[in-house]
């Protein structure tokens, strides 16, 4: 195990660091960081990138345009809305980098436009008739032939007319409440000429059922299809019998969804959350999307309805909700999707040893989805099965729908271990999912704890206590990501198992902060916000500078998925003042401005968006030669400081180490295939391969990787 104070902290302590100033005035300077919310957007633009590369299969194209769109209904549901309700309470404070909610919120729809239309058109153009192509056709309605109409007319009567309610407005039925993101169909009804009734065209709605396919068979095809809502235009005449019915145009509206919960003044969250739960469908409407057919007094008509106005609308050339066609996904062409991968198990554990037998012996580090995340769902089935285990706590945040993780310790409670495990109620969309989890344990015996007043429980934790000859060992592990074995395919993660003392001690700490009424303790080898967290990554900043000061060994690289939080980017533009050479590799939202002269010359910045999602928080430190790398849960944004209890470990074996700076680390800083760089003025730029070199895929390394491994 590593010494835990080097050189470089007794530097820092004893205040002998020459300090690098950056006068707060001139961080305060709005030209030293970008707005947030634009840099989101250029994240999502990557992701629409994804979706635009022809050498992609045309079936995952699909798939990135469907995340595209589905990242932008959340960050419409929570930034927008929050931006909305400032601009509401006539709030002037600006942003950061000194924008009004108002400019913010123009800024936004003038970027964002163009990015839809580019998506509708690689839908359009690209992939419908791509994979028309490849015999997956997605047809009309009024282009198929009559007998196939037929056919298709005698399902709409059976299968969906009888779940179809349309909603007229008048005088006595008042403009309907549109559930968020819902598809709809907007039509004027009025009396057939000549039959003596009076009065204008009204509007009325319907709304396309969710419990019916959206992809609708064609005469029994597996590969061909009609949408559901071309099919209900198509017969909307029968909703509205001895009615003159227009045209029928479709719409969708997303609403506020961050929910209201002042913890302090619920004294029952669980029964709090669900009733803000039911409230999400229906919060303030922020976004209307409209059918390119709809005709503008309709347009106007429905936004004026629903409190919004002509910036809040988007007008969609093609299909409405991109997501709804992923379906397509699973037609059985595999042709058209990424060849499947096979994730290894890590070596140590494929020799027929138990998992307690293999981490007495050693540290195990697992990256997925490149390793098994199998790895994982074993050591804690085995933990439940085990009879000398006499205890497992866990933290739960995001666990799927199936969750082999909950089944385990359902199994040990029953069993008759001492099981507790902290629930995070409050984890956005994954609310109701973690409320079912909650309860489900909670009946099998569970200690359930459903986290602290005030602040998220991000952290990935999971203690076993075994009892092991007269004692009692502790087996930890800590992890970047969620215990969810389905997004644990897709998301790239690190996780590190331990038998590690001090580690385990303050494990153990931790979690009695979690679940008791304890003060959060000094930790040993921890790094937990929101005690230290934030102060701790700057001391280890500053110890760089003072390598660097004294001509050391001085080096940051840090992966992380956002970075917003000013202490943090003012520590690293007082670093790069000094010299310290800075590599930054951030998904998503980065604030920080690299490259600028005097500020920030040593700091690169690089985003990697590939087919895995890079989800691992990495943070290594050059310590004049005598290494530090951190992993953990934490973003470097002010929410993950103060707000979320988050936790960083450090790899103190010298090999995992090794690994994660050689392997991991300095592949993403190769990669010349998924990697954009952050340029000064905001917006990003493909690396690309030098002459002659050949192109490098950081993503694909680790696979070859591990497999050469083995």
């Amino acid at each position: 195990m590593g010494n835990p104070v080097t050189e470089g902290d007794r530097l820092i302590e004893s205040g002998s660091v020459e300090q690098v100033l950056l006068p707060k005035t001139l961080f305060l300077n709005r030209q030293l960081q970008f707005n947030r919310e634009l840099s989101w957007l250029e994240f999502n633009g990557r992701v629409l990138e994804e979706a635009l590369d022809r050498s992609l299969p045309l079936l995952e194209r699909l798939n990135f345009l469907s995340i595209f769109s589905t990242n932008l209904d959340e960050f419409f549901m929570i930034r927008v809305a929050g931006l909305k309700q400032q601009l509401e309470a006539g709030v002037i404070e600006l942003s950061p980098d000194g924008m009004t909610p108002g400019a913010q919120l123009r800024e936004i729809s003038e970027r964002l436009r163009p990015m839809i239309a580019q998506q509708m058109r690689c839908v359009n153009e690209e992939l419908v008739p791509g994979l028309a192509e490849r015999s997956v056709i997605v047809t009309p309605f009024r282009a198929l032939s009559d007998r196939e109409r037929r056919s298709l007319n005698g399902y709409f009567q059976e299968q969906v007319f009888p779940v179809l309610t349309p909603l007229a407005v008048d005088p006595a039925h008042p403009f309907p409440i549109i559930s968020s993101q819902s598809l709809n169909l907007g039509v004027m009804v009025g009396p057939t000429a000549g039959s003596g009734d009076a009065g204008p065209a009204r509007f009325a709605r319907i709304k396309v059922p969710p419990i019916v396919p959206r992809l609708v068979p064609v005469a029994d095809s597996s590969t061909e299809f009609t949408l559901l809502e071309d099919l209900i235009a198509a017969n909307i005449d029968a909703l509205f019998p001895g009615m003159d019915v227009g045209e029928s145009h479709v719409f969708r509206v997303t609403r506020g969804a961050d929910l209201d919960i002042k913890d302090d003044e619920a004294d029952d969250l669980l029964r709090m959350l669900e009733q803000e739960l039911r409230k999400r469908r229906f919060g303030s409407a922020v976004r209307l999307e409209t059918a390119s057919s709809m005709p503008g007094e309709m347009v106007r008509y429905l936004a004026a309805s629903m409190g919004l106005a002509a910036e809040d609308v988007y007008t969609i050339e093609g299909p409405l909700d991109v997501p709804g066609l992923m379906d397509l996904y699973n037609i059985d062409k595999p042709e058209l999707r990424f060849k499947p991968f096979v994730a290894s198990m890590p070596k140590p554990l494929s020799t027929g040893h138990s998992v307690f037998d293999v981490l007495k012996q050693q540290d195990l580090l697992v990256h997925h989805p490149y390793e098994s995340f199998s790895a994982i769902v074993d050591f804690i089935s085995a933990a439940a099965s085990d009879p000398d285990v006499l205890a497992i706590k866990t933290t739960l945040y995001r666990t799927g729908h199936d969750s082999p993780v909950v089944r385990a310790l359902t199994e040990a409670s029953e069993q008759g271990k001492q099981v507790a495990v902290l629930v995070e109620l409050k984890a956005r969309f994954d609310e109701e999912n973690n409320i079912t989890w909650a309860r489900q344990l909670e009946r099998a015996g569970v200690h359930v704890v459903y986290g602290l007043l005030g602040l998220k429980t991000h952290c990935k934790l999971a203690l076993v206590v075994r009892r092991e000859g007269d004692g009692l060992r502790r087996y930890v592990h800590i992890s970047t990501g969620n215990y969810n074995p389905t997004t644990a395919r897709v998301y790239e993660d690190v996780g590190l198992l331990t038998t590690s003392e001090m580690i385990s001690t303050d494990a153990s700490d931790l979690f009695n902060f979690l679940t008791g009424f304890s003060q959060q303790g000094q930790s040993k080898r921890l790094i937990v916000a929101p005690g230290n967290l934030r102060d701790r990554l700057i001391e280890l900043i500053d110890r760089e500078i003072a390598h660097q000061s004294a001509s050391r060994a001085a080096r940051i690289v840090i992966k992380v998925n956002q970075l917003t939080d000013t202490k943090i980017m003012r520590a690293l533009y007082k670093a790069s003042q000094a010299g310290v050479d800075i590599q930054l590799i951030v998904r998503g939202i980065c604030t920080l401005k690299p490259g600028v002269p005097g500020l920030s010359d040593t700091i690169q910045v690089r985003s990697i968006v590939g087919r895995f999602l890079e989800h691992s928080r990495i943070f290594y430190f050059a310590n004049g030669g005598d290494e530090d790398v951190y992993i953990g849960s934490a973003d470097l944004m002010m929410r993950n400081m103060d707000r979320r209890v988050e936790l960083l470990t450090p790899i103190d074996d010298p090999k995992l180490k090794k690994r994660l700076k050689e392997n991991v680390l300095e592949a993403y800083l190769r990669d010349t295939v998924k990697a954009r760089r952050l340029l000064s003025d905001g917006t990003y730029e493909r690396i690309k391969p030098a002459p002659g070199a050949a192109p490098f895929d950081c993503q694909l390394s680790f696979s070859q990787f591990l497999h050469a491994a083995d």
